[in-house]
């Protein structure tokens, strides 16, 4: 990494602007809970706002996939060392987390779905096209698969169903296709590469757009890689297991897939009697908000609490 992207990584950290974080401490009555579990940690960016805000005696648990995050985060956090913990592992076993660490329920619990500005500007991780970089996307850099053994080994039927599916791309038969006639004569290797090819694969017209055609082909690819949405299924259900009566779980997510998710989940599990939904339309980022940080444009908050 060369040092002006570190310096720019460094700055990202220090400005870092948690998406809907005022309207998160009030939903989640942050200031009256004992134990807190932030399921996405990345920059620690919520939890600072957490321990300005919740009880002298609490506790949070911080858990990313994402070592380097983990890092950044406990810089952050430092003032409050005796009242967190941090782990380096997937929500979707926040039950085993939390049973390792002897605690048997929590108090409030918080997912925030989106990629960090960190991961997003660090070039070498592969989750953006604004700068060229490998084709990675794992949040975990021990996983084993990453974007580029997809781009260049699934066939084009699967590829489509990827781009289809968890990006819900209109073009994807002819993305997929482009890709695999470029593969027939080179790998492709990086994230400018690809984001090329998409651009060459859609029509003009809808270059016209605001959004990147390559946005929702990362997108795709990102979910698949880190098997997102399965993740957010089954890390949703073991949370409200997990919750205290009276406690309160909140996400924010950054697209409808997840967002649907959500929302099926915490319908279900209020017509069962276990959770109340406390807003029954997503909260958005206001005026105020988009005007200092226009990444929470596409935010959205859904907040439930145990009965």
């Amino acid at each position: 990494m060369s040092c002006t992207e570190a310096k720019t990584i460094e700055m990202t950290e220090i400005f870092h602007y948690p998406v809907l974080y005022r309207e998160v401490l009030d939903l989640l009555d942050i200031k009256h809970k004992k134990i807190i579990v932030d399921c996405t940690l990345g920059l620690g960016s919520h939890a600072l706002k957490f321990f300005e805000t919740m009880p002298k005696n609490s506790f949070l648990v911080g858990i990313d996939k994402d070592k380097e995050a983990l890092n950044e985060a406990d810089k952050k956090l430092k003032l409050f060392e005796d009242r967190y913990t941090l782990i380096q592992g997937d929500f979707s076993n926040i039950d085993t987390i939390l049973r390792n660490l002897q605690i048997a329920a929590a108090d409030a619990i918080f997912f925030d779905l989106g990629v960090s500005m960190y991961q997003l500007r660090n070039s070498e991780r592969g989750f953006s096209f604004a700068k060229e970089g490998p084709l990675d996307m794992r949040m975990d850099k021990d996983s084993f698969l990453n974007a580029y053994d997809l781009v260049n080994n699934l066939s084009e039927t699967e590829l489509e169903n990827i781009f289809r599916k968890f990006g819900e791309e209109r073009y994807s038969k002819n993305i997929a296709r482009k890709i695999v006639e470029k593969r027939k004569q080179t790998p492709i290797t990086t994230t400018t590469e690809l984001a090329g090819l998409v651009t060459k694969a859609v029509p003009l017209s809808s270059l016209k757009h605001y959004i990147h055609p390559a946005t929702r082909i990362f997108q795709a690819l990102r979910i698949a890689v880190n098997c997102e949405l399965e993740a957010l299924k089954n890390g949703l259900r073991k949370a409200i297991g997990l919750l205290n009566k009276n406690g309160r779980i909140g996400v924010i997510s950054f697209h409808s897939l997840e967002d649907r998710i959500v929302k099926e989940t915490f319908k279900e599990y209020s017509k069962r009697g276990v959770l109340n939904i406390i807003n029954k339309k997503p909260v958005i980022a206001g005026d105020s908000e988009l005007n200092e940080n226009m990444a929470s444009r596409s935010a959205k908050l859904r907040v439930a609490e145990k009965i």
